[in-house]
């Protein structure tokens, strides 16, 4: 089933963090350690736990980082403890943002995150307002070229949810969140590498923005997500040059 143009957007995210390395580095940090405090410190028994493993691992983290982290969070070691909220709002044209946060200050980070809004064009909402738009999903995404038909058969087999190819060729697998490691496991097991694998926030309709709008939201965007304590930023708004 035909979908919307998948592949720059994803290149651009990974440029993006690729610039910014260092807060990767922070991001992944947090999640491991409000992951290992609500799940456990045990990666076998903690798949929260193991996806933020992996990221870090992808970010290139030392393995004793990533341990001290973990036992900062499950008491072995004094840590900062971090607790997660979501903000809501709009952008520019109406579209839906989520920005997902991690802070040990809950004043200072939403006084930082409504002033971004209100600084580049868009609005603070209320809790609830946006959500709705959203469907908490395992995603995966594979480079154009990959073998559809194959991606399906596994993915279909080994829980997924959805099998959709983008106008650009870029393969998209929708899981139930919780599914997403058994899935990717599968999938890996059948030679296919995703470029991209995450639980998300994923909308369920696109706002298409052009020209001057698409530019203002890709700004409006970039701001959010270089915020300190900003973990993901979701949105609905399908950019075009």
């Amino acid at each position: 089933m035909a979908g919307h143009s998948k592949w720059a957007n994803i290149q651009h995210r990974k440029g993006r963090q690729d610039d910014k390395r260092g807060k990767i580095w922070t991001r992944v940090i947090r999640e491991i350690m409000v992951a290992a405090r609500l799940g456990g410190g045990d990666l076998d028994t903690n798949p929260r736990l193991r996806l933020a493993v992996d990221k870090a691992k992808a970010a290139n983290m030392p393995a004793d980082t990533i341990k001290r982290n973990i036992d900062k969070a499950t008491g072995n070691l004094e840590g900062v403890h971090y607790e997660e909220i979501r903000y809501e709002g709009y952008g520019i044209g109406g579209a839906a943002i989520l920005v997902d946060c991690m802070t040990d200050n809950k004043v200072r980070t939403v006084a930082e995150v409504r002033h971004a809004f209100s600084k580049h064009g868009g609005n603070m909402g209320t809790e609830g307002s946006v959500v709705f738009q959203f469907k908490h999903c395992g995603q995966l995404i594979f480079a154009p070229g990959t073998n559809e038909d194959k991606v399906m058969e596994v993915a279909l087999d080994a829980g997924a949810d959805d099998v959709i190819t983008h106008d650009d060729g870029a393969v998209e697998v929708l899981t139930p969140y919780t599914g997403l490691e058994t899935v990717k496991n599968a999938l890996e097991a059948a030679g296919f590498k995703p470029e991209l694998a995450e639980v998300t926030m994923r909308a369920d309709s696109l706002i298409e923005l052009a020209g001057e709008e698409a530019q203002k939201m890709q700004k409006l965007l970039d701001v959010l997500e270089d915020l300190d304590d900003t973990q993901e930023v979701f949105h609905n708004a399908a950019l075009s040059e």
